[in-house]
């Protein structure tokens, strides 16, 4: 029996993921990890929580399924994205706190750096748009406000990564300081021409070249895992950010086909080939993955910063109901959202709108309003969102949507999912497997390993568990529609 491990590191916990040549799940181990908020705005995790509970995941999940390393044909790794790191390449010891993606510290700088007049190079030259979300500014502030961080650097004492590129690290003793295009091309660095590091960039950044990993494909061996970690050394032949990977694992292999994830946040990709493509619709360019020497594979891409975590705010902030999975029935208790919309603003808004000064807003309220109705228009501004972006998207890539492929946590709620296939107008498909970024992952690292021949050997494992089709009339879904864009405009305008 072949077996494949996915490291499947996320915002607020870690997992491993133990698959057969079947793709079916072995095992799972999962541990969550401690988030910090130091200041309002800011995010942090501490990276060596996240390398603890990610190795002790690995080693529980093949202890649980009575599997030895020696069995494993390769792992997989899939991270969180622009989440950054920096630390000590002698010690291994991370000079500073990790700072999350969602972290809105860097947006002066970001300001700064757009009066200047380079959204446009930057643009042009990685498909992204100049937003704290994004790893390079998160860089810089570490070695402005660590001191002695910038001579360190200068002198090559220092390495940056995002959290495929620690974990790596960490996994192979230090020996190996990579990470993938996917990766990469989220760190406002990377030419997606070129697929390399742009030294144009990093003098716009000030960041020097010296502390930035290699850039590898997405499938193909990056390195062995130290012996100590599992007893004997394991191949590393996969590694893609989790939004990639999850795209790559609901087998999007074709331009045009979308996926969309709900998990802390809401990240809908589409494929759009084997050429960049730039976006007219305020959303982003990104490398999808690259496949050994194939060419690289691209994609269009729209981010909900908040999705998910509405519903842990709902729990753990407001105290509605005591598990997340109880807001399906909260909300199905009600026929519809009594006027009530509620725009997660939280950490600002992201695509299509990229506006860091927006905040949270709920609107709509009578003395009618309950904490169903409050439920409910939670979860149909985390669909409005996503509706959103997907309108964007068509647009860009000027082709109609036949389908919307999801996954994540949120994708088990059937309300959630029925309401984003009526206000989409698309069929909402859940596969089978809904932990797709470590379908995803292992897919990669198993055709880099033999484990499976070629995309489609995969595209057959794939399987659909529910298909959602769009049941609201035109009349309603542009009405809904409407309400709901009047409600972002205010919670965009709230200090005004």
């Amino acid at each position: 029996m072949k077996y494949i491990l996915a490291l499947d590191q996320g915002t607020t916990s870690s997992r491993a993921v133990l698959l057969n040549h079947r793709a079916q799940v072995v095992s799972m181990e999962q541990m969550e990890f401690a988030q910090h908020y130091p200041q309002s705005g800011w995010v942090e995790h501490d990276a060596l929580d996240i390398w603890r509970t990610q190795i002790a995941c690995a080693r529980a999940a093949l202890r649980k399924a009575g599997v030895r390393a020696e069995e494993v044909s390769a792992i997989g790794v899939t991270n969180q994205r622009e989440t950054t790191i920096v630390w000590d390449r002698r010690t291994g010891e991370p000079v500073a706190p990790a700072i999350v993606w969602q972290d809105r510290r860097t947006a002066p700088f970001c300001l700064e750096l757009q009066q200047k007049g380079l959204e446009v190079i930057v643009r042009e030259k990685t498909g992204l748009r100049i937003d704290p979300y994004f790893s390079a500014t998160k860089i810089r502030w570490i070695l402005d406000h660590v001191p002695g961080l910038h001579a360190r650097a200068q002198r090559g004492e220092l390495a940056f990564g995002t959290v495929d590129s620690w974990l790596i690290w960490n996994l192979t003793g230090g020996r190996v300081h990579a990470t993938d295009i996917s990766n990469a091309s989220r760190t406002m660095l990377c030419s997606l021409i070129t697929g390399q590091w742009d030294e144009e960039l990093l003098d716009i950044f000030g960041i020097p070249s010296s502390m930035l990993p290699e850039i590898v494909p997405s499938s193909g061996l990056i390195g062995m895992t130290d012996p100590e970690m599992f007893g004997t050394p394991v191949p590393i032949s996969g590694v893609a950010g989790d939004q990639q990977a999850a795209t790559f694992g609901q087998a999007c292999f074709e331009p045009g086909c979308a996926k969309n994830t709900y998990g802390t946040g809401g990240f809908l990709l589409m494929n759009v080939g084997g050429e960049p493509r730039s976006s007219m619709h305020r959303l982003i360019g990104t490398a999808a993955w690259k496949l050994g020497e194939e060419r690289t594979q691209y994609a269009l891409e729209g981010s909900v910063f908040i999705a998910g975590a509405v519903v842990q705010w709902l729990r753990d902030g407001l105290r509605f109901f005591n598990s997340a999975e109880e807001i399906e029935t909260l909300a199905a208790s009600v026929p519809d959202n009594g006027g009530v919309y509620l725009v997660p603003a939280f950490v600002g808004l992201g695509a299509p709108h990229w506006d860091s000064e927006a905040r949270g807003l709920m609107i709509g309220l009578t003395r009618g309003t309950t904490r169903a109705h409050v439920a409910r228009a939670a979860l149909e501004g985390i669909a409005f969102q996503c509706a959103e972006v997907l309108e964007a998207m068509q647009l860009d890539a000027k082709t109609t949507l036949r389908e919307l492929r999801v996954d994540g946590g949120a994708s088990r709620n059937n309300l959630l999912m029925q309401f984003q296939a009526d206000i989409s107008g698309v069929p909402v498909i859940r596969p089978a497997i809904t932990e797709t970024t470590a379908l995803g992952a292992a897919f990669l690292a198993g055709l880099a390993s033999g484990v499976w021949d070629s995309c489609d050997e995969i595209s057959s494992l794939w399987r659909v568990d529910r298909v959602f089709e769009p049941a609201m009339s035109a009349d309603q879904k542009d009405y809904l529609m409407n309400q709901w864009t009047r409600a972002v405009g205010r919670a965009r305008n709230w200090n005004k």
